[in-house]
């Protein structure tokens, strides 16, 4: 059934399918037919970050900005979705057309520069939700902020949505905001954690509630660099890394008549550079932080590889787009079967 609705779907222009399918489960969580949905697989509970997750397999932050479809997504079987990236105020993101399908490559390349309605917006929908599973809500900055002010902006809105997270991600990946990548790096990434830092650490102190910080890194680093970035980020002692954001490489989509777009490039082209990165970051943290692994999964072999290499869960995203909830019931057989085995 899937496969004729993305049939339909990919004959649009790929930002008004994308829209067009957030209106549409979204309209199912509240109109409560979510349990149209096929059977979850069972699988047994994982515990990350003092979190219990339902499975392995989570919904990586930018499908569902504003979390206005998070309770039919969950109810498509993740153990967790991400919602965001949100910015303290709403921004309409960068000039269109900034989403490319590479369907020849099961990728897609976008540049849409958190495009959201602001973290008042994303808070009404996430105050109230019937989703059992873990939510987790990614905040950035705004393009008008300055890098130098940047800390500003994430403290914002990690002030606004903490009540309401199971878990909240730092993202300063993304290629598609002038300046973001270079907050990754030492005193800059320091001076952009610590307050969050502090911030959650107040909250546990007040209210008793932990809600753990992770932080999103990018792919296009050497293995020194993501050494350094991990160092930094035990010592300023978040919670878990996201490996990976978006590459800005093309290295494998060569030829394709959008290669020179700028923007990320997601799907499976970057699988392999995802994995290694989570490699490197588990071998070298050895246990210290746990590593949640996104970034090429089409399959549920795919997502045990990610696990192989260290990872704690992954997420997926462009191999949702292409093979929709087939995808996720088969990485949660896969993962748990995998899980129950090296557990024994």
């Amino acid at each position: 059934m899937y496969d004729l609705a993305r049939s339909l779907l990919f004959k649009l222009d790929p930002e008004v399918s994308h829209e067009l399918s957030l209106e549409l489960l979204g309209a199912t969580g509240r109109l409560g037919l979510s349990g149209l949905f096929p059977n979850v697989p069972e699988s047994k509970p994982v515990d990350v970050m003092g979190l219990r997750f339902p499975n392995a397999i989570g919904l990586a932050a930018g499908l569902d900005k504003n979390a206005d479809a998070f309770e039919a997504l969950g109810a498509i079987g993740f153990g967790f979705v991400e919602v965001g990236t949100v910015t303290p105020k709403g921004q309409s993101g960068n000039p269109k057309p900034r989403l490319f399908r590479l369907p020849e490559h099961n990728a897609i390349i976008n540049r849409m520069g958190f495009n959201n309605k602001g973290v008042d917006h994303l808070v009404s929908r996430v105050k109230k939700h019937r989703y059992k599973g873990i939510l987790g809500i990614n905040i950035g900055k705004n393009l008008t902020t300055s890098v130098e002010d940047a800390a500003q902006d994430y403290l914002t809105c990690l002030q606004e949505v903490i009540p309401y997270a199971d878990y909240i991600t730092a993202n300063i990946s993304s290629p598609n905001t002038p300046g973001l990548r270079s907050l990754q790096f030492g005193e800059s990434l320091a001076e952009l954690i610590s307050p969050l830092i502090e911030a959650k650490n107040r909250y546990f102190d007040e209210y008793g509630k932990q809600v753990p910080l992770a932080v999103k890194i990018a792919p296009d680093m050497t293995d020194d660099e993501i050494k350094l970035v991990a160092d930094t980020l035990v010592e300023q002692k978040v919670d878990g890394i996201i490996a990976t954001n978006t590459t800005l490489s093309r290295e494998a989509v060569k030829g394709h008549r959008y290669e020179a777009e700028a923007g990320g490039l997601s799907g499976a082209p970057v699988r392999e550079q995802s994995t290694h990165v989570v490699r490197v970051l588990s071998e070298y943290l050895k246990d210290e932080l746990p590593v949640i692994g996104v970034g090429g999964i089409e399959n549920g072999k795919d997502a045990v590889e990610k696990l192989e290499a260290g990872a704690k869960l992954v997420q997926v995203y462009s191999g949702f787009i292409y093979r929709g909830p087939e995808l996720i019931r088969e990485a949660i057989t896969s993962t748990d079967a995998y899980l129950r085995e090296t557990r024994r």
